[in-house]
């Protein structure tokens, strides 16, 4: 069976995540710059593929400016020396609609085996004749085994950064020519 090159399309995706925040609300961001290519054997995702994920630490995104600084300075991410996040798969398991997707999570140099969940969309040809196949990705992860240890406890004794970062990923594909 032929291996089937797919790409991102970036229009069509996103990289979402949550961390408790005084432990009492939660603060939602993003990443706006990524990439995400996979290998799949035959033309959907039944069969074992291989998926990689960059994400640009630098393009990190909570809606306020000097957080963002503070997550990308040596507090958390240390972007200047850690510029990716990098995510490389060692096995997809797709069954119908749900499935795990595993592998390697690397975040400020530290690198983590993880299981995320899969939830396909599908796989359509759109109007303009490309095939495409959309999946929702999503995770937990503690920030504090990937070396995001930074930590401060107010006054009262609430932590200000919870350890649990929960993340989505809307994905879309397009498949490419042979």
């Amino acid at each position: 069976m032929a291996q089937v090159k797919w790409t991102l399309d970036p229009m069509h995706s996103e990289i979402t995540f949550k961390v408790k925040h005084l432990m009492i609300s939660t603060v939602t961001g993003q990443f706006r710059t990524f990439n995400v290519t996979a290998q799949t054997a035959g033309d959907d995702f039944s069969k074992p593929g291989v998926v990689d994920v960059t994400i640009d630490v630098s393009s990190i995104d909570t809606n306020n400016e000097q957080r963002d600084g503070h997550l990308k300075s040596d507090d958390f991410f240390s972007a200047e020396k850690h510029n990716q996040i990098s995510f490389k798969s060692t096995k997809l398991e797709v069954d119908g609609e749900e499935g795990k997707l595993y592998g390697d999570l690397t975040i400020k140099g530290n690198t983590k085996p993880v299981v995320l969940n899969v939830e396909a969309g599908g796989v359509v040809v759109d109007p303009y004749g490309q095939t495409k196949a959309g999946f929702t990705v999503t995770g937990k992860v503690s920030r504090k085994e990937f070396g995001l240890t930074w930590s401060a406890v107010t006054e009262a004794g609430n932590v200000v950064v919870g350890d649990d970062i929960k993340f989505t990923a809307e994905i879309q594909l397009v498949k490419q020519a042979a």
